[in-house]
């Protein structure tokens, strides 16, 4: 390991205690803060950083850094606002129409020339074309066409109004911006490699499962950031992160929710910890085509043998409540309760023999991390109560995210239970729309296929009556809880730490703009 700079005492022992631990971390990671560098950490490494591709994570991080999206989101501690970006100007002319004018100067590297509106264009349907087969269309799935007015004007057209359009697809992943010219010589797609970057970073370079580093972009027309390099290094696992920050090799570092409570009894030196709620759903997958659970009954069974308080308690610390639904707690949109909201075991194995079942063994999927490692041990424990007996399956992030997908054949059609977890978004819609009936085999592990909550769904992104979108976004969670197909457990809490010396910009999603960071 190569280790930069200095570190005192308590970081030496810091990093004996990590490495004898058996954890590993990057080979390149530094070990003191040189100048104007910006080190964070990220669990994941980059696979596609093409916004109409990419999977999240660090990859939309990197492009929060290297493109330009028309607007932006504040930090979500600070209300989720809207502000122009790469836009000058921005507005809603009417219902289906948003006129923009682009910031002067913005360029493109490579000798591309500036951004047009002719690329807001290419990057709007792009991912809006069904036959790109975009994991982000519905982002755009009310979009009509982006007419260009001039070189720096543009006006998006849409279908129909689409309430999710400001917060769900213009700050996000399929917001961001790419330049045509290039990613049509690079083939019309590209994975890691960026053909052409406009942001106020560029992508300096990428050590695979490693570090990426960025460096300040000086062509940037926008506020400038205050780093004038940033450092993203890797490490998946929570507990050696945290040890890797007490031994001085992150400035930020989000941490597990266990940690919080020791965190506020010894408090570490020149560290502010952040704890807030997040939009990051979890919850529990019931494979309604699954031959074990074909049975409503045996389904429901095992939603009364889901105690969602003991799981909280043992896994997130109490830190958040059980969520009534994909929507978040305690917005404008939050269900009321869950219909099945106590565990009641007798009930569950009165349904089981009801069902003509008994001995009921199911394999739980979940990632190999020690929080969803935790809260699947809990699930066991208590559903054991009921007499159903859980196999807890742990996977590596690659093998995790393909289980049900139908492109790597058949073996989605398998699965039984999953325990599983999604960075959301502030619009219901945006964690609502992966379990509509063309995300099976894709997304939606449950093969819930219902006809009345995909007309809900649709109807929803267009009406304007913020009340009536609400009672359609909570019935939605009903059908889904109804199908026997879902257990939802709760918002993961955010918590992390961060040196005294900046404030960090932590966007809705749980994941760091660097671009936002400011130095105090």
């Amino acid at each position: 390991m190569k280790i930069k700079g200095h570190f005192d005492r308590r970081g030496f022992l810091q990093l004996s205690a990590f490495l004898s631990a058996g954890m590993v971390l990057p080979q390149r990671l530094s070990f003191a803060a040189e100048g104007d560098l910006l080190r964070i950490r990220s669990d994941s490494d980059i696979n596609r950083l093409d916004p109409a591709f990419e999977i999240g994570n660090l990859e939309d991080i990197t492009n929060r850094c290297v493109l330009v999206t028309l607007v932006r989101l504040s930090d979500m501690r600070k209300g989720n606002t809207i502000a122009p970006w790469g836009a000058e100007k921005i507005e809603q002319t009417d219902p289906t129409s948003i006129t923009f004018t682009l910031l002067p100067g913005l360029k493109w590297t490579g000798g591309y020339g500036p951004v047009t509106p002719e690329d807001v264009k290419y990057s709007f349907e792009r991912i809006a074309d069904p036959k790109n087969e975009s994991a982000w269309k519905y982002q755009f799935e009310k979009l009509d066409k982006v007419e260009v007015k001039d070189e720096r004007t543009g006006i998006i057209r849409l279908k129909e109004p689409f309430q999710p359009i400001w917060v769900t697809s213009l700050p996000y992943y399929g917001g961001h911006i790419v330049c045509k010219a290039a990613v049509e010589k690079a083939g019309g797609k590209y994975t890691t490699e960026i053909p052409a970057q406009c942001g106020p970073y560029l992508l300096d370079k990428w050590e695979p499962k490693q570090k990426m580093t960025f460096k300040a972009n000086p062509d940037w027309p926008g506020p400038k950031p205050d780093f004038g390099q940033v450092e993203i290094s890797i490490v998946e696992d929570d507990q050696a992160a945290q040890l890797a920050y007490e031994a001085k090799a992150f400035d930020y570092c989000r941490v597990s929710a266990s940690s919080a409570k020791g965190l506020k009894e010894k408090p570490l030196p020149d560290t502010k910890l952040i704890e807030a709620q997040s939009t990051r759903y979890v919850w529990l997958t019931i494979n309604m085509d699954n031959p074990k659970l074909k049975d409503p009954k045996v389904r429901q069974a095992v939603q009364y043998a889901f105690d969602g308080e003991q799981l909280i308690a043992g896994t997130y610390e109490g830190l958040v409540p059980r969520s009534t639904g994909v929507v978040q707690p305690g917005t404008a949109f939050t269900r009321a309760k869950n219909i099945i909201d106590k565990p009641d075991y007798e009930k569950a194995k009165a349904l089981l023999a009801e069902a003509g079942v008994s001995d009921l063994k199911l394999n739980l999927a979940t990632l190999n991390d020690s929080r969803y490692m935790t809260a699947c041990q809990i699930i066991q424990a208590t559903m054991a109560q009921a007499g159903i007996t859980i196999e807890i399956q742990p996977y590596d992030e690659g093998a995790y995210w393909v289980l049900g997908d139908k492109t790597q054949g058949d073996g989605y059609k398998n699965l039984e239970l999953v325990l599983m977890p999604f960075a959301g978004g502030i619009d219901p819609s945006e964690n609502l729309v992966w379990f509509r009936p063309d995300q099976i085999g894709v997304w939606n592990w449950s093969a819930f296929n219902s006809p009345e909550f995909e007309e809900l769904y649709t109807k929803a992104l267009s009406e304007g009556d913020q009340a009536k979108r609400k009672t359609m976004y909570n019935r939605m969670e009903d059908l889904m809880e109804e199908s026997g197909g879902f257990i939802f457990v709760c918002h993961e809490p955010f918590v992390a730490i961060h040196k005294t010396t900046f404030e960090p910009e932590i966007l809705a999603d749980g994941y760091p703009n660097p671009v936002g960071f400011k130095k105090l």
